[in-house]
């Protein structure tokens, strides 16, 4: 598919979907969003695409969203354009998601990474959400996401000023993975999509689905969660072929069934 937005490629055993409206640092407006949700539902329906990265480029993954959009919106027009809803089906993508950011990971921009499973940050990103300088609050999960990630005391700063914190601050309090020197947060974003695409895809998937779930449910309900994922597990071949190959003491072969 052709895209306006966005930029998607395809490497060996992961993809790469690149936010592109440069002369906005990648504002993040209604089509973009529609664009990058196809993509994500397109290729998370790829037998070939086991993980998926998103990212822009140096000097912001996305500086928020497109306030032009929405500066003249009445409530009942925001309510009935129902822009979330395309956030919402990001949470339902099954294969891991990794944000590489560089420069301003901003409102929006930092909720999509939010959305995302792992976060490789430049030395120069930048996390924040600075809604309330436009007299308005994060509305994709900023309040929510960015609690769990960095803790209540933080968040209600970050979310209350508007301030900004560092790739350094947001590894120290969870928020990234790790930290490269920009030339090389792309590249660090696909060695790692790499590695999860040669572990068994089933198995990630509910890998996936159970870290998630802690999210949701209480210890009782995680722990059940994930004891039936790790049963069904063992109606698989790749079950089957992993621990033979353990055993026998040679390298798997997946076949994600």
């Amino acid at each position: 598919m052709s895209y306006q937005h966005i930029l998607v490629t395809k490497e060996p055993g992961f993809a790469v979907i690149q936010f592109n409206r440069p002369d906005v640092l990648n504002a993040l407006n209604m089509k973009m969003m529609e664009e990058i949700v196809e993509a994500l539902e397109t290729l998370d329906k790829d037998e070939e695409v086991r993980s998926i990265i998103l990212t822009g480029n140096e000097k912001a993954l996305a500086a928020g969203a497109d306030i032009k959009e929405m500066a003249d919106a009445t409530s009942v027009e925001m309510l009935v354009r129902d822009q979330f809803a395309r956030w919402d089906r990001i949470r339902k993508i099954k294969k891991p998601l990794i944000a590489a950011v560089s420069g301003f990971a901003l409102g929006g921009g930092c909720e999509i990474a939010m959305t995302c499973d792992i976060i490789i940050a430049s030395e120069t990103a930048k996390f924040g959400q600075p809604e309330i300088k436009i007299g308005v609050i994060p509305g994709a999960g900023g309040t929510q996401r960015l609690t769990r990630a960095v803790g209540k005391y933080k968040a209600m700063e970050m979310v209350l000023t508007g301030t900004m914190i560092s790739a350094e601050e947001a590894k120290e309090r969870g928020l990234v993975n790790r930290i490269v020197p920009i030339e090389y947060f792309l590249e660090e974003a696909k060695s790692l999509a790499k590695e999860i695409a040669g572990k068994p895809p089933i198995a990630v998937r509910l890998a996936k689905e159970a870290v998630l779930k802690a999210f949701d449910t209480t210890i009782e309900g995680g722990l059940e969660f994930e004891r039936k994922n790790f049963y069904l597990l063992f109606a698989s071949d790749d079950q089957k072929e992993g621990m033979k190959a353990f055993v026998e003491k040679r390298n798997p072969e997946w076949k994600g069934r």
